[in-house]
């Protein structure tokens, strides 16, 4: 027994390793947000972790192994096989594991100390017998709580820590004379807008802005104290929140003078809780309320919760802050700039805009998608009100990378088209890269898991997407299970065959799948968190 007991120890330790680190890297995926946690157990692979065959096999042989100790051998060969698949994940890289940050560090240290003074104090006092196998399979079964108990329990210091943060960059940024900011919030379009928006001031000013998708509190304190300094002139922050207040937080930190709503929707309205939550934080009310006397709101008139707070604006400030609004078309509303002859091509967008001062340019800039004019409207028009005229602007846009978009054109093995749009993803997002892969005249595919915290309407959606994908494409495979069954349905009910709607997660069967189906000058969008190794083989 003693041997047995060394083995199946080593090898526990081993395994457990493992899963001390995924657990880490779920939270920190998930931002340390115990509502964004939870809700991922609401989905397909949340709940395949808690329903994992494995686990379940183990709940069993728990009372087992006290019975009769040839169920240990058992509990060892599954030991063995984690432990031979834990060294597959490290030989290929593949395996879930956190970021190495001051904060991953710390949490792995204190896990693995638990881990340690588990098995050691088992050892000591339960002693070399079954009891001993008993204890660390309890451990085994019960560590996402350990791990989750860990992060919260030292929640209260990280956030002690961020508070000493956020008050650094806050009195940091106070310092600086003449500096102009500008906050941007929104469901999607934030990043891409940001990114125009420097690119263009950038012509003429000293401009800084947040990193691509460090949108947080944390995010934005760490980009001011390392990179704020007195020589720039503009700093333009993207903001994210996940909760009601998460806005505010941020302008009290930064004080914008300008800020940008780039579109609103349903993303993140499982979290927010409500509605009204979400119109509060990145819905733009917070960022309009803590806009100081003569600070100035722009928001996307194409929008339909912008254009709510377009007209509403001074009910919450009354008149003391200026409105803009920008939209692709003028029929809609007295825009202050819309546009003319959009048209899209493969690899840039051409179109005419317009503005209330009869100013007129042609823009042509190389990002892929209809959905974008919309982003360089917001970026164009604040540009504007720094003194920059639409001749030096449209030249200033021709300096935007297609990368700045978050979307990519690349030519793909065997000549197939690959439109890589694998970020985050959101409904609108969706919609607007499937009218984008419209324009390919061959045969077209979509590779998309489904959407995730998007509350009581997220079948509703599901559904819609599939009605749009039934329109467009050729063939359509879905990673995740949560919501396949709306999708196939809308696409179903739109005329798509079903045995074109496919249900699969392994990066090789979607890959053997598109280039079974596709041949040169076929289109492949790649929509939304897909696997990297799909991505990998099919820019090869």
């Amino acid at each position: 027994m003693p041997f047995l007991i060394n083995v199946i120890s080593f090898f526990w330790f081993a395994r457990t390793i493992k899963f001390v680190l995924f657990w880490i890297y779920l939270w920190q995926l998930k931002e340390y947000h115990i509502g964004r946690f939870t809700d991922h157990f609401r989905t397909h692979k949340g709940k395949k972790l808690i329903f994992d065959p494995l686990l379940i096999v183990k709940i069993f042989l728990l009372p087992l192994i006290l019975i009769n100790y040839l169920f240990i051998y058992i509990l060892l060969l599954i030991y063995i096989t984690e432990f031979l698949v834990f060294g597959l994940g490290i030989a290929k890289r593949n395996f879930k594991k956190p970021i190495l940050t001051f904060k991953t560090i710390l949490l792995s240290l204190v896990s693995f100390t638990g881990v340690i003074l588990y098995l050691f104090l088992s050892y000591k006092y339960v002693g070399e017998n079954s009891r001993f196998i008993f204890a660390l399979l309890i451990f085994d079964i019960l560590i996402p709580i350990f791990i989750s108990a860990i992060v919260l329990l030292f929640q209260p210091f990280f956030v002690l820590v961020r508070n000493i943060i956020l008050e650094k960059a806050k009195e940091k940024i106070k310092k600086i004379n003449n500096l102009t900011v500008i906050g941007i919030t929104g469901s999607y379009g934030k990043t891409s807008t940001k990114e125009f928006l420097t690119t263009i001031l950038s012509q003429k000013f000293n401009v800084l802005s947040t990193l691509k998708h460090k949108n947080s509190e944390i995010g934005i304190a760490q980009t001011i104290l390392k990179d704020l300094n007195a020589k720039h002139e503009i700093f333009i922050v993207e903001m994210g929140s996940y909760k009601k207040g998460g806005i505010k937080l941020l302008c009290d930190i930064v004080k914008p003078k300008i800020g940008i709503i780039t579109g609103v929707n349903e993303q993140h309205l499982a979290l927010f809780g409500s509605q009204d939550n979400l119109l509060s934080a990145e819905g733009g009310r917070e960022l309009v309320e803590s806009l100081p006397k003569n600070g100035l709101i722009v928001l996307n008139g194409d929008n339909k919760y912008c254009l709510n707070l377009y007209k509403k604006i001074y009910e919450f400030v009354g008149n003391n802050i200026e409105k803009k609004i920008y939209t692709t078309k003028k029929d809609k509303i007295s825009s202050n700039i819309w546009t003319e002859d959009i048209t899209v091509y493969k690899d840039y967008i051409s179109f005419i805009a317009r503005s209330k001062e009869k100013e007129m340019a042609h823009f042509s800039v190389n990002v892929l998608g209809k959905q974008n004019v919309q982003n360089l409207l917001g970026a164009i028009l604040v540009a504007k009100e720094f003194g920059m005229d639409f001749g030096e602007i449209s030249e200033a846009c021709k300096n935007i990378q297609q990368n700045q978009a978050s979307i990519i054109l690349n030519k793909g093995i065997y000549g197939i088209d690959i439109i890589d749009s694998s970020h985050s993803s959101n409904p609108d997002g969706v919609i607007a890269d499937l009218d984008y892969l419209n324009i390919f005249p061959k045969k077209k595919v979509v590779v998309m898991p489904c959407l995730i915290e998007l509350g009581n309407k997220s079948s509703e959606i599901h559904y819609a997407i599939g009605k749009k994908i039934a329109e467009i494409c050729d063939l359509a495979i879905i990673t995740t299970k949560d919501k396949f069954k709306e999708i196939k349905k809308g696409a179903a009910e739109n005329g798509m065959p079903k045995d074109r709607i496919l249900l699969c997660d392994k990066s090789k069967e979607i890959f053997a799948h598109i280039t079974t189906f596709c041949k040169e000058g076929d289109a492949v969008l790649l929509e939304g968190r897909v696997p990297k190794s799909l991505i990998e083989k099919l820019n090869v």
